[in-house]
């Protein structure tokens, strides 16, 4: 019986940390902000008058492709670095013995 309850707390545990793996902050929802506006504006540009021009067949396309495939994949993506230590002083490094 005990080993059930383990069993249980361990797959319980293992559920929590996978849905822990990628949690989107502000900085994420306004790169997705960004992406979703971006692929907006080249639907609008593939919409434009004429249907045959440079902005419904050469930039339209490449604009989706920058929201589809770079912004939208980077706003899931990204996470901010963590702070480092504070770096070492002059004055520690001197102290340090040579050799």
């Amino acid at each position: 019986m005990a080993k059930v309850i383990k069993e249980k707390e361990r797959l319980a545990a293992k559920r929590k940390a996978k849905i822990e793996i990628l949690p989107l902050g502000p900085t994420n929802y306004k790169i997705l902000i960004a992406g979703i506006a971006t692929i907006i504006l080249g639907y609008i540009l593939l919409g434009t008058d004429p249907w045959d021009g440079f902005l419904a067949l050469t930039l339209a396309p490449v604009v989706l492709i920058i929201g589809y495939c770079v912004i939208i994949p980077v706003g899931i993506i990204y996470r901010k670095k963590e702070q480092s230590p504070t770096p070492a002083t002059a004055s520690d490094s001197a102290a340090a013995p040579q050799g």
